[in-house]
């Protein structure tokens, strides 16, 4: 038997011709990178943090490793429990060898041996040289938070920030950095009734409204001056998880002053109520959004609500959720056409988890338009179990089919680790080789002007735009 003996993961990985080869090492590569979603911790930002250890870097916080050692059997205590974060990294060294074939495997390689020059597969019997290796290296001032991102040529930061979150802690990591730190919304929980006890929403926001929030009236102006905070605070995006399919139901000022009211008092509304009231927070939000020129992230597919074990255990973002059902494309549509007869819609970028959706959401890029403004409205990149290489591939293709390629605004992380900013060279080799494979294809000139404008736009420019710009 012939057998080819090919470098894993060699410096050409993912790029199987000259054209691709050219187009990343010469054009993509080189690019600075805007991540425009993701959740870092702006604390350690901030205060330049000293990672104490590569298991408090890399595995404690990642729900991705987290939820490969629950398939492989590791007990809970050594994920989201109380063992240190060196059992941890034992038990995620144990488990790494067995993820071949999914992206984690593909991921902690490039990690190890871009950051710490590791150039070995991680397994139990190395785990222990290696932990000391990373930890030697980790007490490096190069390896604090801000120089380990400054490692990656990023351009430009958007967080994922709640409601009361203190903004100026952005600007201090910004005047530290070679970067710029903006924040963006995660707006989930004004819309989402269900988690105002829990969080405290409205008492939370009577406090910085400086007004108990009686009537519907109060708790929009209540919202709106708390945008205003993050707008002067450099924010241009927001976000909503709308787990599910999504359902929208378009309803009138009077009757959702009667639904919050009534929520108000005793949190007593039928499902259908709910969902109405809900529709009518998220169609002012867009709105609002609308005024400032902000872009509206919408996250839609995501099934939360698994194991009641799990989430209690680990938490609600602990790794264990799954795929939902198909969106609902009618209420989709039924919400942007509701804030487009008003004049009102913001820029959209439409996330879905499940793959099922990716053509129908690409179709709605050219569903909705405004003069003179590109890229209305997108078909975001490949999102959480869908950011492996044959999503990322069906992702862009879905766009080129249905949509303007030359329009996407590329890879974004949605990550709580600094390491995953891999993920952007990831993304860029496997667009490089899809427009370089069309080349040799006699599909597209063999025009490098043409072919840099294309890259170029969808690795940095179209993003930088989005932000910069605003609309």
């Amino acid at each position: 038997m012939n057998m080819q003996n090919s470098e894993f993961l060699g410096s050409n990985y993912f790029l199987s011709n000259k054209v691709s080869e050219v187009l990343f090492y010469e054009i993509a590569h080189p690019l600075p990178i805007v991540d425009y979603h993701n959740h870092l911790n702006v604390d350690h930002l901030a205060t330049n943090y000293a990672f104490k250890n590569i298991g408090e870097l890399w595995v404690s916080s990642d729900p991705y490793k987290h939820r490969a050692m629950r398939i492989n059997g590791v007990p809970e205590k050594y994920i989201s429990g109380d063992a240190t974060d060196k059992e941890k990294f034992i038990h995620w060294a144990k488990t790494l060898p067995k993820t071949m074939g999914n992206p984690l495997f593909h991921w902690s390689y490039i990690e190890l041996n871009n950051v710490f020059g590791i150039k070995t597969i991680l397994t139990e019997s190395n785990a222990e040289s290696i932990w000391n290796n990373c930890n030697e290296q980790l007490k490096d001032h190069r390896f604090s938070a801000i120089p380990l991102l400054e490692n990656w040529n990023i351009d430009t930061l958007c967080t994922s920030d709640y409601w009361f979150d203190d903004l100026s802690l952005h600007k201090k990591a910004s005047s530290q950095a070679k970067f710029e730190l903006l924040p963006s919304l995660r707006s989930d929980v004004a819309n989402n009734i269900s988690l105002w006890k829990r969080h405290n929403f409205i008492e939370s926001l009577s406090a910085i409204y400086q007004k108990e929030i009686i009537t519907l009236t109060d708790f929009q102006s209540a919202l709106s001056m708390q945008l205003l905070y993050f707008d002067e605070n450099g924010c241009k995006l927001s976000d909503h998880s709308l787990d599910g399919g999504f359902e929208y139901i378009p309803t009138s000022e009077s009757l959702a002053n009667r639904l919050f009211e009534t929520w108000i008092t005793n949190q007593s509304l039928s499902n259908s109520e709910i969902i109405q009231l809900q529709s009518y927070i998220l169609t002012f939000l867009g709105k609002e959004y609308s005024k400032l020129g902000w872009t509206m992230q919408l996250h839609i597919g995501a099934q939360r609500h698994t194991s009641s074990k799990l989430r209690n255990l680990a938490g609600s973002s602990g790794g264990f959720a799954g795929i939902g059902q198909a969106a609902n494309i009618a209420s989709i549509c039924f919400f942007l056409d509701t804030l487009d007869i008003d004049n009102s819609l913001p820029s959209i970028i439409l996330y879905t988890l499940n793959p099922s959706d990716n053509q129908a959401f690409a179709t709605l890029t050219g569903s909705f338009s405004e003069d003179g403004k590109s890229g209305k409205i997108q078909f975001g990149p490949a999102w959480w179990y869908n950011d492996h290489f044959d999503g990322i591939k069906s992702n862009l293709l879905s766009v080129a089919n249905y949509s303007l390629l030359s329009q996407f605004i590329g890879m974004t992380t949605d990550s709580r680790s600094i390491l995953s900013f891999s993920r952007h060279d990831y993304f860029r080799r496997i667009l490089c080789n899809i427009v370089g494979e069309w080349v040799n294809k006699g599909l597209l000139p063999n025009d490098m002007d043409l072919l840099k404008e294309l890259v170029t736009s969808i690795c940095y420019t179209n993003s930088k735009q989005m932000i910069t710009n605003g609309k």
